[in-house]
């Protein structure tokens, strides 16, 4: 928290799961994370003990550790996907006043503007694609007073977010939960090829993921550091860089960890030193 400013800004949250199978084994991680300059960074997360979705509990427990440990006054929102839903989950974060932008099933029940429960689909079934509405006053989803924001997407689908207080931008913020989509393709086929370990004992998992979380927050600061600082990223002709700023921080920090030169272990200290990376304690 203190490595990427958090303690002194405020930030959004996110949920999200990844998983995948190895033999007849499932490993399924729920996440919390914090959405940053295109990415998540994480901050806590548990094993499910099984193959589907988290439940409400299981979602309250971990943000429950967040609080207690960073409380909850810098929080803007909390965002998340279709799998974050339900009438005690939006409960709770209504009465811990923790504001969200969750994207809801359009098969969802809301309340139209004569009370009356109905799809919430049909509340935005004029939208033609590319359109956006945000529909006057709460409506009641989950049995939960929410506001509704809708975006029908090129390929016809609809995109609905709830949200926990009148939000005009309710689409953009909700846009930003993919940031930790980002964060699981550094740690997965992108980045460090999380399952590829084929490790399946849990108490492993969780000492592994320790060790590339660490590694990733490492490799983006110092990425960071390098485009700022010494080299920025190229951007191709397409408008995309041409590496991420993950990448460029892990191929540096692998460079110089691979060649033994004594120069290129003064460029690590040099760049633990631009990092601010100082204990605050003479023992830790």
């Amino acid at each position: 928290m203190t490595l990427f400013g958090f303690l002194d800004t405020d930030y959004d949250l996110t949920f999200d799961r990844t998983n995948w199978q190895w033999g007849k084994k499932n490993i399924n991680i729920l996440m919390l994370a914090i959405v940053y300059k295109g990415i998540a960074i994480p901050v806590y997360w548990v094993l499910l003990n099984k193959k589907g979705n988290s439940s409400t509990r299981e979602r309250i427990a971990l943000t429950n550790r967040f609080i207690t440990q960073f409380g909850k006054e810098r929080i803007i929102k909390f965002l998340a996907d279709r799998e974050f839903v339900g009438e005690k989950w939006f409960n709770w974060l209504k009465y811990k006043q923790i504001d969200f932008a969750i994207r809801i099933k359009k098969n969802n029940l809301a309340s139209n503007s004569r009370g009356e429960l109905v799809a919430v689909q049909h509340l935005f079934r004029h939208l033609k694609a590319g359109e956006q509405m945000i529909l006057k006053g709460a409506r009641q989803v989950y049995k939960t007073p929410v506001f509704l924001s809708a975006l029908r997407l090129e390929d016809g689908e609809l995109l609905i977010v709830a949200t926990g207080s009148s939000c005009p931008d309710a689409i953009e913020s909700y846009a930003k939960r993919w940031q930790i989509e980002t964060l699981f393709s550094c740690l997965k086929s992108r980045g460090f090829n999380f399952e590829d370990t084929h490790v399946t004992e849990r108490r492993r998992i969780k000492s592994l993921l320790m060790v590339l979380v660490i590694a990733f927050c490492w490799a983006h600061r110092v990425g960071e550091w390098q485009h700022e600082n010494v080299c920025a990223i190229k951007v191709k002709k397409h408008q995309r860089p041409e590496k991420s700023i993950f990448r460029l921080g892990l191929d540096m920090i692998s460079e110089c960890l691979l060649k033994s030169k004594h120069s290129k272990k003064i460029e690590l200290n040099v760049l633990f030193l631009h990092l601010k990376l100082k204990h605050k304690r003479s023992d830790e």
